[in-house]
């Protein structure tokens, strides 16, 4: 099915739901990813909110074939990262052979590369590639910053669509947008959206539309239409920041619990739901963003 991934201003990051016993929860993974297809948002399937790293390469590729069997209208996007080029270069060739929409390309993990390095990496994958690829920067997990420079080295390829941008730097994020001009860059963080729309933002990748598809795709509506109020720009900042108050993607899947979207917030190890204590702060959220028009 051909789309057209502009038309996508929201991109869910879904999470991976499993059951008790740490099994993936596939009736569970059909409504999330039904409830996106309703909401009109684009679905990001095994990024690190969907806890890829952790999932066997078989549960993958089921993972996979389950989520292509549903007949979604809305496009599907696949999150490709790792520190082995060999092996990552594997599953995009995989990942070719299935019918999906797009890739999400992450920063090497844990090298550290330089300008080099980085351009190897990324060009070797958007030449394995015929479909658009979105560049992800994410400094916080990977350990390093993704190279302006080799950005701009890339910024003619053919494949390389957009940029995921979730360092927090409004500064860095003004660069991407100089740098690669023709490429759409989203946030990669949910409360600062309103920050980067006037710096060029085209859209989000988001955490928060997990527990809140429709409210959050009207959010980001509202914010590339600079039609947000303070008080609403407020709101938003406080409540998807609550889905941080411990490591992502824990505290959503718990609130999606709470809300009876999923059965259990089993996450794999070294990931787990003791992390939170309190809830309260969740709850509050869900309130507020329910109550918000």
């Amino acid at each position: 099915m051909m789309m057209n991934l502009n038309d996508y201003k929201l991109w869910t990051a879904v999470i991976t739901p499993m059951r008790e016993d740490g099994s993936v929860h596939y009736d569970d993974l059909t409504k999330v990813l039904k409830d996106q297809e309703s909401a009109g948002n684009g679905i990001l399937i095994l990024g690190s909110t969907g806890e890829s790293l952790n999932l066997d390469e078989d549960e993958k590729v089921k993972i996979l074939e389950h989520t292509l069997s549903l007949g979604l209208t809305t496009p599907i996007m696949v999150g490709v990262g790792g520190i082995n080029l060999n092996q990552t270069r594997k599953w995009v060739d995989y990942l070719e052979t299935l019918a999906v929409h797009s890739y999400l390309l992450v920063t090497p993990l844990y090298a550290k590369p330089g300008k080099i390095g980085q351009y190897e990496w990324f060009k070797s994958l958007l030449d394995s590639s015929t479909r658009p690829c979105m560049l992800y920067n994410v400094p916080g997990r990977t350990g390093v910053k993704m190279s302006f420079e080799a950005v701009d080295m890339l910024k003619d390829h053919p494949q390389f669509w957009a940029i995921k941008e979730a360092s927090g730097s409004t500064e860095d994020f003004k660069r991407y947008v100089e740098t690669a001009p023709n490429a759409l860059v989203y946030s990669g963080d949910d409360a600062m959206l309103p920050e980067y729309t006037p710096l060029g933002a085209k859209g989000l990748v988001s955490v928060a539309s997990n527990v809140w598809a429709k409210k959050t795709n009207s959010y980001v509506q509202k914010a590339l239409g600079n039609k947000l109020s303070e008080d609403e720009k407020s709101l938003w900042n406080e409540c998807s920041n609550s889905l941080f108050m411990a490591s992502n993607p824990i505290p959503v899947k718990r609130l999606m619990k709470i809300d009876g979207q999923i059965s259990s917030d089993t996450l794999r190890a070294p990931l787990t739901h003791k992390e939170i204590e309190d809830d309260s702060v969740l709850r509050t959220s869900h309130s507020k963003i329910n109550e918000w028009n």
